[in-house]
């Protein structure tokens, strides 16, 4: 569409939006259009969903807020950004959640129509903010978004229930006119998915839409447009994609790597859900997905897949591994490969279902009976969780183990433009059943001290298996003392010599010097951009990101010893800030929260200034 009026235009090199509403205003959906369209014109991009964790949550309620948050730039985008420097306000609730973030001098841009007595009660005003004055640290744009719309469609024909929803279609647009991005991308897919379930509400979305690019042309409230240029990306092929959707990739990958077919059981479970929608989309690639009736259930089917030689996923978050812990010692018992996905999310018990967090680590390192060591990998990005699928893979079948997979609600429902590889190019990952009855023997090891892959019906290959102590190298039940001691320490130093396998640990800016700042997990674009501003700052600071958790890389200690402070930054109580303490003896600074939020880069700067400048 034309600029018609030619108003002037300011370049800025990042910005950040948050649309933030009522969980039925379509916020997560307007954000995503958005993000698909910046990706489309070049831009570097982080993505934040935020959704309220009540289900029918009462509307114009605080706790009914859905928000989503999209920093793009012209450089490398680290995070969705610390404070938004526009914030779309449907009604009170949303301006009252989020009014604390918009950075002083920033956009508010609130819908009129929705600040009146009631929903202002709602959301605990005593005053319209409009109007009394308290607003004025912004740029504050009163626009009548619900009554401007509902006119630009009214010859559509919508009831008026219908007719109210398509108002996030109109801010959507108005802010396409401020940013000066295109339509194209969202007409086509108004004019293509929804038309094809409902006609009369695409073409009302469709009219939503330009009517509010057309608003923000015409209306003399906005002098000024804004302009991102174009990020220098490494050339290739990219795809907009969250976290669950690379995990997802992944373990396809990891299948077509490995030659196995790939089962997945798995109960509901938010916000690892969407792994289980994905895959159960891929049966003509040979998947087959099982939602079963309970976590245990799930994680009993795929140990049964595992057995019978496929490639064996089970996905959850936090109270679903509480439920799975003891099918994951049988499965560490019978020493065979299963990966265990975990979406972390608030805790404890049902926790804060839609919220971020780290904080089960020690959960999947120690919460089982018995010594049971299970190697843990962590994923740092949403499309780095691809490749830590394929990761978790490659351990599980070449050392015949269970592994940990973890991500987070800030991974999985984050997203970011991804490089799509080139699968030729990628390490295949071996698979090697055992087929020679002469030299079987289910608990013989090799190596890695991994037990041989035996498919159940192989003649000749007849074994036992079940959670009681096997007796080493025959696998037959034993209760000898000195047997059991000789396997829990075979068990335990299989895991401890993945360690061998590991590329050494690398670090971010200074190799040695002031502080370190460790991290792992969804915490990685904050702490990298802490860190640059640290350098900036004049401070000797290097940043190392763990992948393997357990077990650790075998330079890590080195690598401490490097600087005069460690800052272990995670987004639990200290998780593994104790186990480095513990491991290595080494006198480590915890910098934690745990508010469902991620990580703000300026947090981490100041944390790394305040270290780097005390001798002490």
């Amino acid at each position: 569409m034309e600029n018609s009026t030619a108003k002037s235009t300011t370049t800025f090199e990042s910005v950040a939006i948050r649309f933030a509403g009522d969980s039925g205003d379509g916020m997560q959906l307007t954000g995503t259009q958005f993000t698909e369209t910046t990706a489309l014109a070049g831009n570097d991009l982080a993505t934040f969903p935020d959704y309220p964790a009540e289900i029918r949550a009462p509307a114009g309620s605080l706790a009914g807020v859905s928000g989503f948050q999209i920093h793009f730039s012209s450089r490398e985008v680290h995070t969705p950004g610390d404070e938004p420097d526009v914030l779309v306000a449907m009604n009170p609730a949303a301006l009252r959640a989020n009014i604390a973030d918009l950075r002083h001098g920033g956009i508010l841009i609130a819908n009129t129509e929705q600040f009146g007595v009631k929903n202002l009660e709602r959301a605990g005003y005593t005053s319209n903010p409009l109007e009394d004055g308290s607003l004025s640290n912004y740029r504050v744009f009163p626009v009548d978004i619900t009554n401007i719309t509902l006119r630009a469609i009214a010859d559509v024909g919508l009831n008026q229930r219908a007719a109210v929803r398509t108002k996030n279609f109109f801010a959507l647009g108005l802010v396409y006119w401020l940013f000066s991005r295109e339509l194209t991308h969202t007409e086509q897919w108004i004019q293509g998915s929804m038309a094809a379930k409902d006609p009369l509400a695409a073409e009302a979305n469709l009219k939503a839409l330009r009517a509010g690019w057309n608003f923000g042309d015409t209306t003399e409230m906005f002098a000024q447009r804004y302009e991102v240029p174009k990020a220098r990306i490494t050339p290739g092929r990219y795809k907009n994609i969250t976290g669950n959707e690379a995990t997802a990739l992944g373990f396809l990958a990891a299948a077509e790597l490995s030659g196995l077919d790939l089962f997945l059981g798995s109960y509901p479970i938010t916000p690892a859900s969407d792994i289980l929608h994905s895959l159960s989309k891929q049966k003509h690639l040979g998947v087959r997905t099982f939602q079963a009736e309970d976590e245990i259930a799930a994680i009993g089917a795929t140990i049964g897949a595992a057995y019978a030689g496929g490639l064996a996923l089970t996905t959850t978050s936090g109270p679903g591994i509480a439920l799975k812990s003891e099918a994951m010692n049988l499965v560490m018992m019978l020493e065979l490969p299963l990966v265990i996905c975990d979406v972390q999310r608030g805790g404890p018990s049902t926790g804060l279902p839609t919220k971020t967090e780290q904080s089960d680590l020690l959960q999947v390192l120690f919460g089982r009976n018995g010594e049971s060591p299970i190697p843990v990998i962590a994923a740092s990005s949403p499309g780095d969780c691809f490749y830590t699928a394929i990761e978790a893979a490659r351990i599980a079948v070449t050392h015949m183990t269970p592994v940990v997979m973890l991500t987070d609600g800030y991974l999985a429902n984050g997203a970011e433009p991804w490089k799509i590889p080139n699968m030729a190019e990628m390490p295949r990952i071996p698979v090697k059943f055992h087929t020679d009855p002469a030299t079987f023997k289910a608990y013989a090891r090799d190596e890695f001290l991994a037990r041989p892959w035996a498919i159940p019906g192989t003649p000749g290959l007849e074994h036992r298996v079940g959670g009681l102590e096997k007796a080493n190298i025959t696998g037959n039940v034993s209760y000898d003392p000195n047997n059991h001691d000789a396997m829990c320490r075979l068990r335990a130093e299989k895991v401890a010599r993945i360690a061998r396998t590991l590329p050494p640990c690398e670090v971010y800016g200074d190799a040695e010097g002031d502080v370190l700042v460790v991290g792992w997990g969804g915490t990685l674009g904050a702490l990298r951009a802490g860190t640059e501003r640290a350098r900036e700052a004049g401070h000797r600071v290097g940043h190392l990101h763990l992948r393997h958790l357990n077990p650790l890389p075998d330079d890590l200690g080195d690598v401490l010893r490097r600087y005069r402070k460690v800052l272990v930054c995670e987004l639990n109580l200290g998780q593994l800030w104790f186990l480095l303490r513990a491991r290595y003896l080494v006198d480590a600074v915890s910098i934690n929260k745990v508010q469902g939020k991620p990580f703000k880069e300026a947090e981490i700067a100041r944390a790394i200034i305040e270290h780097a400048g005390s001798k002490a």
